[in-house]
């Protein structure tokens, strides 16, 4: 109940800014279009594309380079581009929504490692760009991945 009123009068009368993450859309090129890969969250195991707080001292394009190798074992080397952006409800401890705008950054994945950081808290799975964006929850990411293959025509 707490949740549902400051979701509708406490948090529109503050009006705090929204915080801001960095995300990587990995993908690779098929006949077919751009397949996607998408990783689980660690606690809902809902399907995402990785992502987290902007890093001190690099900018998004290390950011998104660094969240996809340490949730999805996307090795470095990929190049990144900033394709669009999201906005969601992050849960954050004790429930409560925090508004997160996400830039998105597209990464043409070279290679995947075997082992990496967080393997053991996440599955990974490569889909078709319109498959990922039936399964993603955010509308707006969803979006994203619908129009992906005109967002990298436009981004090279």
């Amino acid at each position: 109940m707490f949740a549902r009123i400051w979701n509708s009068y406490l948090a529109p009368l503050l009006g705090r800014p929204a915080h801001v993450q960095i995300a990587a859309l990995c993908y690779r090129p098929t006949e077919a279009g751009p397949e996607v890969l998408l990783i689980t969250s660690r606690t809902t195991k809902r399907w995402i594309i990785p992502k987290g707080w902007p890093v001190a001292g690099t900018d998004g394009t290390g950011t998104a380079l660094e969240e996809a190798w340490e949730e999805a074992g996307v090795h470095r080397g990929a190049e990144a581009k900033r394709i669009g952006r999201y906005r969601y409800k992050k849960i954050v401890d004790g429930g409560l929504p925090m508004t997160t705008d996400v830039h998105v950054y597209a990464i043409k994945v070279v290679k995947l490692a075997d082992s990496f950081p967080e393997m053991g808290e996440r599955e990974r799975k490569w889909m078709s760009h319109d498959d990922a964006a039936r399964v993603v929850g955010e509308p707006q990411l969803k979006a994203i991945l619908k129009d992906l293959p005109a967002l990298l025509e436009q981004a090279r």
